[in-house]
């Protein structure tokens, strides 16, 4: 694989269980400077990370989780939450992975699998390609909140999305 270029039809895009090893790559991906630029979200020490990932994210059977892999490599994963009553997902890829359509194939295979509706989701206002991404996937504006100093967008995806 050569960094930068776009996913073709033979690249495979798929999802599969988070396993324990992911989880450095993760964190890797969660300090990636262009990274957090683009989210907006602080990234977390080491401790803090791998408690959160094995108590809040894989030790909660509410939260689904799916490791994203193109031709068998990690390149980061998806996740779906309750938070106030209302089933969030978040996502985050590797930079390498940007901009060559992994999320959009990524995302569409997550959607098949992640049935609750409606399903929310809130990137920074300034990460043009998260809001572009959900929005290709039928999520729909409905407004934005703010956390801190930082304005989000709130899109919500009312029905399950027609086969592409």
């Amino acid at each position: 694989m050569v960094g930068g270029r776009l996913v073709g039809m033979g690249d495979q895009v798929r999802l599969r269980d988070v396993e324990s090893a992911d989880l450095e790559e993760f964190f890797t991906q969660e300090h990636d400077p262009e990274a957090v630029r683009r989210s907006k979200f602080p990234p977390r020490e080491r401790e803090a990370f791998m408690t959160h990932w094995r108590t809040r994210v894989l030790g909660d059977p509410t939260v689904f989780v799916q490791a994203v892999t193109v031709d068998g490599e990690l390149a980061g994963n998806m996740v779906a939450w309750w938070d106030e009553g209302r089933r969030f997902i978040g996502y985050w890829l590797g930079r390498r992975h940007w901009g060559r359509g992994v999320g959009t194939r990524a995302l569409a295979l997550f959607l098949e699998r992640e049935k609750t509706r409606p399903l929310y989701a809130d990137p920074f206002a300034g990460n043009t390609g998260s809001v572009r991404l959900l929005e290709k996937h039928g999520f729909r504006r409905t407004g934005t909140v703010r956390y801190g100093e930082h304005e989000h967008i709130v899109l919500v995806l009312d029905e399950v999305p027609a086969q592409r």
